[in-house]
């Protein structure tokens, strides 16, 4: 857990806007799910609840167990099973806020994390998918990331391979793939008496990955014969679909068969939208078509979320510019608070201060510019350079 300071949630509030205002030009409506969840409904949707992964304790009034919740896909699974069950599909969502997980790969701390994503009902197969996939690509745009990529994978092809094996050499099997350990992968599967079909097809998927359609071409003949096959063509159609009815989404299109994090959550196509800087996916989504049955409301879905904090770190390495708006501090005077409410009026904050250490005043809590004597002063190299908001603190003050 962690404060954010006024620069820093200027920032996120900014970043947060930008986003669901994208989000809402594709016809994606906002839910807001509470910060805390029943576990019951959480385990639905998640499985059972790892107690070193989520912030438990007792709701005083029911005396149920409740939880911060760790992801809001549940939240909204239960909003549409049960609230909105009777809404014309596909029903596409929207939603900003923070998750709670204690443990973040090996680090186990307490973790607040802010996402903002959607969710899409009721849209079966590649359609649905492509809008998913062109969401996240445009509002990486969107934001400001213009080199980034789409890693897409199949959470069937990992999961159907390892389902033929006993559980705890699936496990191990799982982690070595997570680590693309392919000579540990076919060394575990020998020793274990594996098919030699599974083995050689288990061993291959860490090398499975690329940006053009050869890895298709090496994976199927593998795959043949297998669980994997089918998934593998579902997958081969949607990448053929994706990249022809949008040359930019192709552009930032990558080919990863042996992802496996978060398989287990996924039913479909499945993906992680990376950019340099924050050396973990600044998104991640995919299809999930069993989780509204668990709900009791059965229908297919699909959905991405994007993590604030990797963006925004994304945006610092990628260099563009924190443009603030302006904000304008008055030196105090004859007329000063009249020229303050002016520039409120127009959309401008504006604050009277002191003619003594006005300056200071103004650089140290980020003021673009000092008014003072009808003469406007820039002093934040940050503030934009846009001439209308020159004039508009002009006109706001004549």
């Amino acid at each position: 857990m962690r404060d954010l300071l006024p620069d820093e949630a200027r920032r996120r509030r900014a970043l947060g806007r930008r986003v669901l205002d994208h989000f809402a030009l594709h016809g994606y409506q906002l839910v807001t799910p509470p910060a805390f969840e029943f576990a019951e409904v959480l385990e639905r949707g998640l499985g059972t609840l790892d107690p070193s992964d989520v912030l438990r304790f007792v709701e005083p009034e029911s005396g149920e167990v409740a939880a911060l919740r760790p992801d809001m896909t549940p939240q909204i699974a239960r909003m549409v099973a049960t609230r909105l069950s009777r809404e014309p599909r596909p029903i596409r969502l929207c939603y900003e806020g923070t998750v709670v997980r204690r443990r973040q790969g090996r680090a186990r701390r307490h973790r607040q994390m802010p996402q903002a994503g959607v969710e899409l009902y009721g849209a079966p197969g590649i359609d649905g998918d492509v809008e998913i996939l062109r969401l996240a690509a445009s509002v990486a745009r969107r934001c400001g990331i213009e080199a980034f990529v789409l890693d897409l994978g199949h959470a069937a092809i990992a999961r159907s391979l390892l389902a033929t094996l006993a559980s705890d050499v699936a496990a191990d099997i799982s982690d070595a793939l997570a680590q693309k350990d392919a000579s540990r992968i076919e060394a575990m599967l020998v020793s274990a008496g594996a098919e030699a079909a599974i083995v050689r097809a288990l061993a291959a998927l860490p090398e499975l990955h690329g940006a053009d359609e050869i890895v298709f071409d090496r994976a199927l003949p593998l795959l043949a014969g297998t669980p994997a096959e089918a998934p593998a063509r579902e997958l081969r159609a949607l990448w053929d679909t994706a990249r022809r009815v949008d040359p930019e989404l192709a552009a930032a299109l990558r080919i990863d068969l042996g992802e496996v994090r978060g398989f287990a959550y996924y039913t479909g196509a499945i993906f992680h939208l990376l950019a340099p800087g924050p050396g973990e996916p600044i998104g991640a989504g995919g299809r999930y078509d069993d989780l509204l049955a668990r709900f009791d409301a059965p229908m297919p879905a699909t959905g991405f979320a994007l993590h604030l904090d990797p963006v925004a770190w994304a945006l610092e390495a990628a260099g563009v510019p924190d443009e603030r708006p302006p904000a304008v501090l008055v030196v105090a005077g004859e007329g000063a608070e009249a020229q303050a409410q002016a520039l409120r009026a127009r959309g401008i904050p504006a604050v009277v201060h002191a003619a003594e250490g006005a300056e200071a005043h103004a650089r140290a809590w980020r003021f673009s510019h000092v008014l003072s004597a009808a003469v406007i002063t820039k002093i934040d190299p940050a503030s934009p350079e846009d001439p209308d908001v020159l004039a508009r603190v002009v006109s706001a003050v004549r």
